[in-house]
């Protein structure tokens, strides 16, 4: 391709690129040496499960790969023990070496269902940070000052509130940024909300004598609430591990508005295609409908095969247009401690819900059949024998019996 045309596809769903005349250069001593530039991308292993709006990055990251560059994608091991400061109104908890390690080979699983995993460099930064003596450590801390570090803005907030700012938590943005020069990065990538740190590597590859890196932004994925940033705790979020019918299903609840949103930023539609589905949705040549359900299949694949969307593709019609229960669903016998048992302790144990509490609140919800009728009580019990089927909310189902 042409450097104009790697422009054109690295734009794509970006928020901003730094600076994009050094990444144009960048791109044509490429193209001229054939030597593919070094992108990189770090990701702290702090939780062992990845939802869509990681893998916006992870999406940039396989652009990149299809444009013929070397990606790295890094394992923060170590930086995971400091934890990332960004957006945090207090020191985070740190993790063990343990609990980072586990996460990390969770991580490696997950992120080659975008990635392709011949083209991916895997590292871990504590093959050189974890080298670092103290002496190198205090000649790190030496090359920024307090001053810069308290423009960044939860810094900013938490030092003007007198809010507790840990020394080690200065110390993030920098061995993030000391990663650069370890790797001697043409490009990183991050989100939004990593812009301080990023520019901090830019600023030590100076300070190293190499040529400061680009850094491309890309945006914080609105989760199905289509307002908050996806998140597992606030509810609104997509995991890539979740069963086909649940990614299927939730793809398909989102508004039109933001599906426009997710296949900007989680497709693998060419651009050119992905401007003909907004010119013919706005002229009603294709039903939004239709447009959503093109991309569950295409997320559903992606994480699942080509036969989960197939079947999760006709699961959805079954439940949503013939009002049907799907013909495959999880089965749990149970251990039957007494003649009944409360329905709310069944959800959990079919793991429908979290937790019974989470149940009584599904229940008063209204959003509980059991056998196809609709439950009201939250303290319904149900009888320890036979073979029920239990629904919650739209898209989970369980056939529960007792032993």
């Amino acid at each position: 391709m042409t450097v104009a045309e790697q422009m054109e596809i690295i734009k794509r769903g970006a928020v901003e690129i730094l600076v994009e005349k050094e990444l144009v250069e960048k791109l044509e001593k490429s193209a001229k040496t054939g030597v593919p530039l070094k992108i990189k991308a770090g990701f702290d292993p702090t939780a062992p499960d990845l939802h869509l709006g990681h893998t916006v990055l992870l999406h940039k990251m396989r652009q990149f790969q299809k444009l013929g560059h070397e990606v790295y994608f890094l394992i923060g091991d170590f930086t995971g023990m400091i934890g990332d400061p960004t957006g945090k109104s207090e020191t985070r908890k740190v993790l063990t070496r343990e609990d980072v390690l586990k996460n990390a080979e969770t991580y490696k699983e997950q992120v080659f269902k975008v990635l392709d995993p011949k083209l991916t460099k895997v590292v871990f930064n504590s093959e050189w940070l974890g080298k670092m003596t103290a002496s190198d450590m205090i000649g790190l801390a030496s090359k920024y000052t307090v001053a810069r570090m308290l423009e960044r803005e939860d810094f900013s907030n938490r030092f003007s509130n007198q809010l507790p700012i840990s020394i080690h938590e200065f110390m993030y943005p920098l061995v993030q940024g000391y990663d650069s020069v370890a790797l001697k990065a043409d490009v990183e990538l991050g989100g939004t909300d990593q812009k301080f740190n990023l520019l901090v590597g830019r600023e030590l590859q100076r300070e190293w004598g190499q040529a400061p890196q680009c850094v491309v932004t890309v945006p914080l994925l609105e989760g199905l609430d289509g307002v908050n940033k996806m998140s597992k705790s606030l509810g609104n979020y997509i995991g890539i591990n979740e069963p086909a019918d649940e990614i299927y299903g939730k793809v398909m609840s989102i508004s039109d508005e933001l599906m426009i949103r997710y296949y900007e930023l989680l497709s693998d539609l060419t651009m050119a295609d992905f401007e003909k589905l907004k010119a013919d949705l706005k002229s009603g040549a294709v039903h939004p409908m239709e447009a959503k359900k093109q991309l569950a299949r295409e997320m559903v694949t992606r994480y699942h095969g080509a036969e989960a969307a197939t079947q999760a593709d006709e699961n959805f019609v079954k439940r949503f247009k013939n009002n049907e229960t799907p013909d495959e669903m999880p089965e749990f016998a149970l251990k039957a401690e007494g003649e009944k048992v409360l329905l709310c302790r069944v959800l959990a144990e079919a793991q429908l819900v979290k937790s019974n509490s989470e149940g009584r609140r599904s229940i008063q919800g209204g959003g509980v059949k059991v056998n196809g009728e609709k439950i009201s009580d939250e303290n319904l019990e149900i009888a320890c024998n036979g073979e029920y089927i239990i629904q919650v909310g739209k898209r989970r189902f369980a056939k529960v019996s007792f032993a």
